[in-house]
């Protein structure tokens, strides 16, 4: 998860518009949270005053902006991520829709979804939320140990994760994702099935599973590194991902993602997307979006950045519309295709020799791949396939994407170089 993070953050697509995946969806930004979780280095801001109205108005315009530049006809989806958008009034949802179907198409079909922390204020919104337009909860449960929940900084208990599950899936039956972590300090194997198996006795039909990563500038951080709180073990760790993807599938879930687990095609379309390489607009304090601004007359994708900082990004959308701060384009085709390896080998399903002629039409997977010796090494192994519906791993493999990519980067890169 941090390699997908860091590619969605740092790589710079741009790749022209006639032959681009027809998904366009829209990301929005809500920066702000009652506290810091101690394990998170997100763009979050623990607001000085209520400054909700505006919020919503420039969310609003920037939307507008980024649209109209954009010239999409369509969105797929929407998505209200965070930060902790479900502190955000149930009408500023509303209205970032309106703003959005007045720009381009909104069907029915679209897939709208907001990610609640399962306190008593996010549950008693989730009603609002719904009939606002939303379609599709991610609940933030994470952990149904409540000791684990205050060590990691978090503002609910097992209890309201629970009552709130409950009610997102009265509200969206077949449409309710819950997040939930695993090797957090002292956590045992067994102590993570019994907890896994407790959720999904409950849990609707789509799970995220995390493992907790200890990033620099934390509070976690600083516990781990001075020795006041320790991790489970590497071997650990990889024993509670194998045994939670092995308990999943007993309960009817497939694995379609590297993290991301779903029973009865209740898959996330809008992170599908993500994978697949989509146009996608980011809207927001510290939102990052990829798409080709046609009213510029730019038919090339370009990666655009918004201001971190709340204050200063609502100062620039008042100012010009929005507030973006970097647009980069790539100077290669070599990054693009890249991110395309990176990450479509975290789907299940890998990279079909179709997706892969849309971003290299002038070699084929087997051409790029199929002769290097450290991939053939990985396809005897097992670990790697590569067929005739394209290149994608094994299930043992998906464990080990992180260690084999660098040796898949390197074919890639040795094939590109003149």
């Amino acid at each position: 998860d941090n390699m997908w993070n860091r590619f969605l953050c740092t790589q710079n697509a741009v790749l022209k518009i006639s032959s681009y995946p027809l998904y366009v969806f829209v990301l929005l930004q809500w920066p702000y949270c009652l506290r810091r979780c101690s394990y998170c280095n997100f763009n979050k801001y623990i607001p000085k005053a209520d400054n909700s109205s505006i919020m919503a108005d420039c969310l609003q315009r920037e939307t507008e902006t980024l649209l109209r530049l954009s010239q999409v006809s369509s969105i797929t989806s929407v998505f209200f991520g965070g930060g902790t958008p479900s502190l955000a009034h149930p009408s500023t949802i509303e209205k970032v829709l309106e703003s959005i179907s007045r720009h381009a198409s909104l069907a029915d079909s679209a897939e709208v979804t907001i990610e609640v922390n399962p306190t008593p204020v996010g549950m008693s919104r989730l009603e609002e939320f719904h009939r606002s337009g939303v379609n599709r909860f991610s609940i933030g449960v994470q952990s149904l140990q409540d000791k684990d929940l205050k060590l990691l900084g978090r503002d609910h208990n097992s209890q309201h994760a629970l009552r709130t599950l409950a009610e997102a899936r009265r509200l969206c039956p077949g449409r309710v994702s819950v997040d939930v972590m695993f090797g957090r300090p002292g956590q045992t194997l067994d102590s993570w099935e019994r907890e896994l198996s407790e959720l999904l006795r409950v849990c609707d039909d789509h799970v995220s599973l995390y493992q907790l990563t200890v990033e620099r500038g934390t509070a976690l951080f600083k516990q781990v590194e001075q020795g006041q709180l320790a991790l489970p073990a590497e071997e650990v760790m990889a024993a509670m991902y194998h045994s939670a993807r092995t308990l999943l599938l007993q309960h009817g879930f497939q694995q379609y993602e590297v993290s991301n687990f779903a029973r009865r095609n209740a898959v996330s379309h809008h992170n599908m997307n993500y994978w697949k390489g989509g146009q996608y607009i980011g809207v927001g304090p510290g939102a990052h979006g990829r798409f080709a601004p046609l009213e510029e007359g730019r038919a090339v994708r370009e990666a655009r950045v918004q201001t971190l900082e709340p204050d200063f990004w609502i100062q620039e959308v008042q100012h010009r519309g929005h507030a973006t701060r970097r647009r980069i384009p790539l100077p290669s085709p070599l990054g693009l295709l890249e991110e395309v390896l990176a990450m479509g080998l975290r789907l299940t399903e890998g990279i079909a020799h179709q997706h892969w002629h849309i971003f290299c039409p002038e070699a084929d997977l087997r051409t790029v791949f199929g002769t290097y010796p450290d991939v053939q090494n990985l396809l005897l192994s097992g670990h790697l396939i590569l067929d005739d519906r394209g290149l994608r791993c094994s299930w043992d493999g998906l464990a080990l994407l992180d260690g084999m990519l660098p040796t898949l980067l390197l074919a890639l890169e040795g094939h590109m170089s003149p």
